[in-house]
């Protein structure tokens, strides 16, 4: 039993480890693609020089790729210096400087608090349906397809073209995907919610953090042709290292109070995250006991699903 602890424990600081010092390969990504590029665009010259023609620059221009660095740049930029610095303007000084002019129209009525606790609301949901929602949705948006671009360039640099499905299969695939993602996530909402103080925490840490690891490894996997039952039951055997891995990601995403900033801060972070899954090696050998956590959610969305595709795709249980 203290052997079985100790090697848990030792997989679980594996896990943290290789999330935050994986994250340092992003500062070599660009590096070695420029190089992989390079030698790419010789190969073309020498082949065109030996058919007697010359590379155009437009093409040559097309064909350059966006760089990592610079995608985690506009992911800051959009979620750090637009949506989260909305909020800050809005909440720190157009909020401020309406009171105060309420105060100065008002006050000489004696009625400022009053007009000021109903506009107060009103201006903050205002805020939040016209501006914050939207935003928060687009940034969504925006950011899901430059992590994307961010884990298919880290992909290519390590492992080369990935390995796709057919286009039917991969809906699917994707589609089921986000539907266990999202079971899970009402799963961790409602194991916060037991009635005994740490454990609520500690479990709804534990799953979130499992979630995280599954996001961050899923670009991965999915380009290994990787499918989803793969993908669950090897975090399930192999769930001591994908906890300390995600383990950082939910604990910084669990700071702010608010869901919005906490989602700005989860889009700010995470590709970082994305690099570090794939550039991680986890134990070869998996774990002596398997914590069969997704079982449940993937049984009620083969259910949901069952009638959308031919048959309902396995669980980790039936492997």
């Amino acid at each position: 039993m203290t052997d079985i602890l100790r090697v848990t424990l030792l997989d679980v600081c594996h896990g943290m480890r290789d999330a935050v010092l994986g994250s340092l390969f992003v500062f070599r990504v660009d590096a070695e693609m420029e190089k992989i590029q390079e030698e790419m665009r010789k190969k073309r010259e020498e082949k065109m020089m030996e058919a007697r023609r010359r590379p155009l620059p437009q093409r040559e221009k097309k064909q350059e790729e966006p760089k990592v660095m610079h995608r985690i740049l506009q992911c800051c930029a959009l979620n750090v210096g637009v949506f989260w610095l909305s909020l800050i303007v809005f909440n720190n000084v157009l909020l401020p400087l309406l009171q105060w002019v309420t105060t100065f129209i008002a006050g000489a009525a004696g009625s400022e608090n009053l007009v000021w606790s109903w506009m107060k609301p009103m201006l903050s949901y205002t805020f939040s349906a016209f501006w914050v929602l939207p935003l928060f949705l687009l940034s969504k948006a925006v950011s899901a397809l430059w992590f994307q671009d961010i884990a298919d360039l880290a992909y290519r640099k390590s492992r080369g073209r990935p390995q796709l499905p057919s286009l039917s299969r991969l809906i699917a695939d994707l589609l089921f995907s986000v539907l266990i993602q999202i079971l899970f996530l009402l799963q961790s909402m409602v194991v916060s919610l037991v009635p005994i103080k740490g454990v609520s925490q500690f479990l709804s840490m534990f799953h979130l953090s499992l979630l995280n690891a599954l996001y961050a490894f899923e670009y991965k996997w999915f380009n290994m042709g990787w499918e989803v039952h793969t993908r669950i039951a090897y975090i399930e055997t192999n769930w001591p290292y994908f906890l300390g891995f995600g383990l950082p990601l939910a604990l910084i995403t669990s700071l702010p109070k608010s869901y919005f900033v906490s989602g700005c801060v989860f889009s700010t972070v995470f590709p970082l995250f994305i690099i570090s899954g794939n550039e991680a090696q986890p134990p070869p050998k998996a774990c002596d006991f398997q914590v069969r956590i997704f079982s449940f959610v993937v049984g009620v969305a083969n259910k949901l699903f069952y009638r959308t595709v031919k048959g309902p795709i396995k669980s980790s249980r039936s492997r």
